[in-house]
């Protein structure tokens, strides 16, 4: 499986930097401002700048507008969006119309019905799967990966939800699914929004 990395939910400009250092694929940026690594005032546009240009950089987005999405897109260089919201169909349309990557996040649950993402197939480049909770954004709570024998595998997905060092021996047994990317948030942090990256190294290392 050659899987691609991503590392979410940072906002400090010096753990930004030491992260971008271990490689991986992809950093998330949360534009959510009710979530615990919402990147408020601090994210530095500058820093974003630096980072190596093979690096993708993620904007998570909430309901937001096509507007408030584009300005984002442009003050930091975003390169793929990811909306985990309740987004229509004609919203990633819109965004999809503009040239935008998009990633569209659905909650899921045992009692997930794929046929949800059917309408979404032809305007995003992949979905995510992450556990489904009351609010928006991650819970740090793994979800029952055998809904995921219902999945056609038609679109490449990001597969989220409390992913940790003890997952590697379960996702590599997951070789028929096509996941595109792991996306590794609350168990490698130090605190919220502050990653643990001797750790993350180790992660990436492994995976690889």
């Amino acid at each position: 499986m050659n899987l691609k990395i991503k590392v979410c939910g940072m906002r400090q400009p010096d753990n930004i930097r030491d992260v971008a250092s271990c490689n991986p694929n992809y950093l998330g940026f949360i534009f959510y401002d009710k979530s615990k690594r919402f990147v408020g005032e601090e994210l530095d546009a500058e820093v974003l700048k630096e980072i190596n240009p093979s690096i993708k950089k993620v904007g998570v987005f909430v309901n937001h507008s096509t507007s408030y999405i584009e300005s984002k897109v442009e003050k930091y260089g975003l390169s793929l969006l990811q909306l985990h919201g309740d987004e229509s169909v004609e919203q990633c349309k819109e965004l999809k119309s503009k040239g935008y990557a998009i990633v569209k996040v659905f909650q899921v649950d045992h009692n997930f019905d794929f046929k949800v993402t059917e309408p979404y197939k032809k305007y995003v480049d992949y979905f995510l799967f992450d556990t489904k909770s009351e609010g928006y954004g991650g819970t740090g709570k793994k979800f029952n990966w055998s809904i995921f024998d219902r999945y056609d595998n038609e679109v490449p997905l990001f597969l989220s939800g409390g992913l940790d060092m003890d997952s590697i021996g379960e996702i590599k047994k997951l070789n028929k699914l096509n996941i595109h990317a792991l996306d590794i948030n609350s168990k490698f942090e130090v605190e919220a929004g502050k990653k643990d990256v001797d750790l993350i190294k180790k992660f990436i290392k492994l995976v690889k």
